[in-house]
């Protein structure tokens, strides 16, 4: 009579190292087994093993809980967005359109260089004086012009279409800074500004990437306030409507947070009571989007 015996076969390993083994039983009868290989069972083993799935992280819902934290007083209404150049994720916290105010002077840039390119010319030596007093010191006589050289409202819609925004609409008339805009349509346009995939050439990115860089210094705030230092560029706007005497304050722009990451950041806001109410809700609202991502 055969003596039945016991083994231990080695059949795979998870990526954490356990080892699986599976016990086998056979008699001790010369005649070969017709157990499957160890690599055979070895096989059915780990195919039997269900991947891991990592967790998304629903960054709309960190931001809505971040922006709880932010004081909305009286009649005035907020909404940002944010987006994370190292990793590519962004949040954004509300869906209506804001008045632009003089942050649609940006865009009306990005529309002229859109024209000069493709009219393969370089600005002339007037558009760049005007670029430079609008962006830089926020003039409205020279944004008027560019305004009228880029086509006004129709103009601009036209560029926007193919800069990827969707939710823009031009103001009616020389009205350009009743432009309504949604905190995710600036999200694209800063990326086209700031980011490698555009239909901005290099030259034109790094061109309005400067011209944010140096804004006179009595603009200072507005997003650059969730910026580490001085590491920022940005274009507010401001605006008091005669209809209501509140106030349209907005922000757009890039930050390099403590962090070391680089952030695109937004924040709209209407209804506000003064400017200096809008400016410090507009800079709140952008150390609670970048937040989301810093912790």
């Amino acid at each position: 009579m055969y003596t039945a015996l016991a083994s231990v076969a080695i059949v795979g390993a998870t990526a954490g190292g356990t080892v699986y083994v599976k016990a086998q039983a056979h008699s001790a009868a010369p005649s070969v087994s017709s157990a499957p290989s160890p690599t055979a069972a070895a096989t059915s083993e780990e195919a039997s093993v269900e991947p891991v799935t990592q967790p998304t992280v629903d960054h709309d819902k960190l931001l809505a809980k971040s922006m709880e934290s932010v004081t909305v007083p009286g009649d005035a209404d907020v909404s940002v967005a944010v987006l994370d150049l190292d990793s590519g994720e962004s949040a954004t916290y509300g869906d209506a359109a804001f008045d632009t105010a003089s942050i649609v002077k940006v865009d009306i840039l990005a529309a002229l260089l859109l024209r000069a390119q493709d009219e393969d010319r370089h600005l002339t030596a007037a558009e760049k004086s005007y670029a430079t007093s609008m962006i830089e010191n926020s003039d409205n006589v020279s944004a008027s012009a560019l305004w009228r050289i880029i086509g006004q409202a129709e103009g601009l819609d036209a560029a926007n279409e193919r800069l990827g925004l969707t939710g823009t609409e031009g103001g009616d008339g020389m009205l350009w800074g009743l432009t309504q805009t949604t905190a995710a349509d600036q999200l694209t346009l800063l990326r086209q500004v700031f980011g490698d995939d555009s239909e901005l050439s290099s030259a034109s990115r790094e061109y309005v990437r400067g011209l944010m860089g140096r804004i006179a210094a009595d603009q200072h705030w507005g997003v650059s306030a969730a910026a580490e230092g001085s590491a920022w560029a940005l274009k507010n706007g401001w605006l008091p409507r005669s209809a209501t005497g509140l106030w349209d304050i907005n922000s757009i722009g890039r930050v390099t947070a403590p962090d070391g990451h680089g952030y695109l950041v937004v924040a709209l806001s209407n209804g506000n009571a003064t400017k200096e109410k809008g400016i410090s809700l507009v800079e709140s609202a952008a150390e609670a989007a970048v937040s989301v991502f810093t912790g």
